[in-house]
């Protein structure tokens, strides 16, 4: 099981809807660990719950291949460790980088993470937000993003997404066929699923209390992934007002660890533990990416472990679908204002800068561009023009 995920943990570049396409030639295609039906089942499941969704099917598809909770875990840890590792190693890099080379190549990935949301808000609106209830939910979200500052404006944005969309949005598509038997007891369910709450709720409340730096890490990383609707990019505002809205990192310094997590292979979230390890204060390093690492991800391994004994009866509840539409489309809007703050903002800076970031956008979008290829290209294009 860690065999065949670390070879994809190396080789699936793209991000989410690429890492599905991957896992499905792989381990559908090639060597038959699941049927069709089976595996656009389990993609609907994670899909449904927050968290990143490439991850939660790579983790579930080791929970029924491995024959239990160690398999998940196996194939979670061969995933992100590579992502993880290279991460690791440019936070370290970038803290020694100094001089105009070095800055152009900030610069330049800075430019790119500005492509690489947009290309994220334009997609995500298609399928997202296609009609006009869900349209108005999304720029209804924007707004109150744009005029609550911080994790409350957001997580105000989602729960008014939830509400409107149990009005709103009762019609879509019929929920999927097929049937998923997992080696998941009901009981076991339950506990994960108690435990993603106690694990929501008790940490700040000990981290206040033992005014503990190590605690509060966590439980930043924990709320940003327990809230992740629609795909690994909503991390981006979430994350942004966790730790750079408490001063642990700069605004420079985490758009330019967005940018790097483009250009390499694995899960998104774990641009976490280049975050965690530029933290500023104590714990950061190794240390400290291990703690991000971690947290960023367990809420949505929870969430997935505890809904697979109750997804039959789940997905076909009318009033929890009708939500999630609401939800997702909620999540557009949050991602359209980070897409200007701090992105934009905090990147293009004059004409030159904008032409970049068109350059990239049109080759991520029409030209069809790997993503490594587009940070290389944009980050040569920071060196040239700093």
């Amino acid at each position: 099981m860690f065999r065949a995920f670390l070879t994809l943990g190396l080789t699936a570049f793209g991000g989410p809807i690429a890492h599905l396409g991957y896992f499905r030639d792989e381990l559908v295609t090639r060597r038959r660990w699941i049927d069709e039906a089976g595996y656009a089942d389990l993609v609907a499941l994670c899909q449904f719950l927050p968290g990143p969704a490439s991850s939660q099917v790579g983790f579930t598809l080791g929970v029924m291949r491995g024959g239990g909770l160690l398999g998940g875990l196996a194939a979670w840890t061969a995933f992100t460790l590579p992502s993880a590792l290279l991460l690791l190693a440019f936070a370290y890099g970038a803290n020694s980088l100094t001089g105009p080379v070095a800055e152009g190549l900030i610069h330049g990935l800075k430019l790119v993470a500005v492509a690489v949301v947009a290309q994220a808000v334009w997609g995500m609106a298609r399928t997202l937000a296609p009609d006009r209830p869900r349209a108005g939910i999304a720029v209804a979200a924007l707004f109150l993003t744009v005029f609550v500052a911080g994790a409350l404006g957001q997580l105000g944005a989602i729960a008014l997404g939830a509400l409107c969309g149990l009005v709103l949005c009762r019609t879509g598509p019929e929920a999927p066929g097929g049937r998923l038997t997992v080696p998941v007891s009901r009981r076991a369910g339950a506990a994960a699923l108690v435990a993603f709450g106690l694990l929501l709720v008790v940490p700040p409340v000990l981290a206040v209390a033992l005014r503990s730096q190590a605690l509060a890490l966590y439980d930043a990383f924990y709320h940003s992934g327990a809230l992740v609707f629609g795909g690994g990019h909503v991390v981006l505002p979430l994350l942004r007002a966790e730790v750079v809205g408490q001063g642990w990192v700069g605004p420079d310094a985490f758009l330019a660890g967005y940018g790097a997590a483009q250009a390499v292979p694995g899960p998104l979230f774990t641009v976490a533990a280049y975050l965690g390890a530029v933290a500023g204060p104590v714990p950061h390093g190794v240390l400290g990416a291990a703690i991000a690492l971690v947290a960023i991800f367990l809420p949505g391994l929870l969430l997935v472990y505890g809904a697979l004994p109750y997804w039959d009866a789940l997905r076909t509840r009318p009033l929890a679908r009708a939500a999630m539409r609401g939800t997702n489309a909620a999540v557009v809007g949050i991602l359209a204002a980070a897409l200007y703050d701090p992105v934009w903002t905090g990147a293009v800076g004059h004409s030159r800068d904008f032409a970049v970031v068109v350059l990239a956008f049109v080759l991520l979008t029409v030209g069809r561009a790997p993503p490594w290829l587009v940070v290389l290209l944009t980050a040569l294009c920071g060196i040239t023009l700093t």
